[in-house]
This record gives structure tokens, sequence and C-alpha cells, in this order.
């Protein structure tokens, strides 16, 4: 990538598929951002690049390079493919863009503690990182595994069908009200009508919207 098609890319603003970082002062912050392209739809980190758009570049792109790369290899699991490159902007500035592709081993979480156990899940919804559900990871974890999901029709699914057929998406506390079912068995289901082509799920940091799949 050249100035030219850097501008050209920065001048789309942020998005689903593309996040700005002015600094790499923040590598446990700046690495959600990597995790959560991996977990959705791949991406493009531009490291040197301002919200407002601005392409300062960053003065000391060895070592920021170096602190990024060390942090994806230290924190984030299992390891993340991405390829890296630099576009010389001024000064001897430059921006670092990685390109960051869907990946096969969803999900990838990030464990700043390991001892602690401490694992987190990010997608990437619009334009931000968002911490997945337990329902975004199951299905993460099992979308591109399985085929032919099968189910059994019955009395909740009739009652899920019919309010779907009524409102736009429900949540996983709200079906297991109107179905009388407790919140296991409600996640279990809308997971499995997820994975069976039936529903898709919309993540959201509140609680995550189950909607009819086109």
């Amino acid at each position: 990538m050249d100035l030219r098609a850097l501008k050209e890319l920065v001048k789309k603003g942020e998005n689903e598929r593309l996040e700005f970082k002015l600094k790499a002062n923040h590598p446990e912050k700046i690495i959600r951002e990597v995790v959560a392209f991996a977990n959705t739809q791949g991406g493009i980190l531009l490291v040197g690049v301002g919200d407002d758009k601005s392409i300062p570049g960053l003065k000391f792109a060895d070592d920021d390079e170096f602190i990024l790369c060390r942090a994806l290899e230290k924190y984030c699991f299992p390891a993340i493919e991405y390829t890296l490159e630099r576009v010389y902007v001024e000064n001897e500035r430059e921006v670092l863009v990685f390109r960051i592709p869907r990946s096969q081993q969803r999900p990838h979480y990030v464990s700043l503690d390991p001892a602690q156990q401490e694992k987190k899940t990010y997608v990437r919804v619009n334009d931000r990182s968002i911490q997945a559900s337990k329902e975004v990871r199951q299905i993460l974890k099992w979308e591109d595994r399985v085929q032919d999901v099968k189910f059994k029709y019955g009395h909740k699914e009739e009652v899920l069908m019919k309010y779907l057929g009524d409102h736009p998406g429900i949540t996983v506390q709200l079906f297991s009200q109107i179905a009388h079912i407790p919140m296991w068995m409600a996640s279990k289901t809308l997971i499995t009508l997820t994975l069976a082509n039936v529903l898709r799920i919309r993540p959201d940091e509140n609680a995550d919207q189950f909607i009819m799949a086109a």
C-alpha cells in the first residue's frame, strides 16, 4: 500500500472492517480490535491514524511494531494470523497496516493474565469492538464446524416463531419469559436455531438480538 491508497482508505472512515488508532500506547486495548476482526469478517487496523482521519504517522514505528506484535503473541489465543506492512507518511513517520482475515479457528480471545484464566472474546459491530456474550461465543465456535443442524419443532419453537412474526427480534431473557422456560434452555434453543440458519444473531453490549434469517 502506498500513501495515496492509504489516504483513500482513511477517507472511508471507521467501519465494521476498518479501525484507526493514533498511537500504540495501550496495546492491551488495541489487540481487542484485532481479535474482533478475526472473530467477525476480518478487517484492517491502521496505527498512526486519528479518529478525525488525520494521518500523523508514528515517529518510532519500530518500537510500536514490536510492542503490538509482542502483545498479539502474548495475549491472544489461539494465535491470530495477520499481515503487517508500513506506509511512509512524511518526516520519517510511518503508519502500521495490520490486515486480519476472518479466522477459521474462532473464537479467539484475549487473556491478559493467564494465571487468572480470565478470557474475553470480542466481535466487531459497525465501527466498534464489543465483548461477546456466551451465545455469541458458542455460535462462533460451531458455525463453521457443523452442518445440517436438526432440531425438534415443539411448543417453545412455536411460541418463538409467533413472536418473531410480529416483532423484529428477541433476546434470551424475553424468550425465556414468554415461553416459560429456564434461561439455559432459551439460550440453547436460540443457539441451535441460529446454527440451523433459521435465526441470525445481532451482537449487542446490552442484550443480543435474535432475528429471522433472511
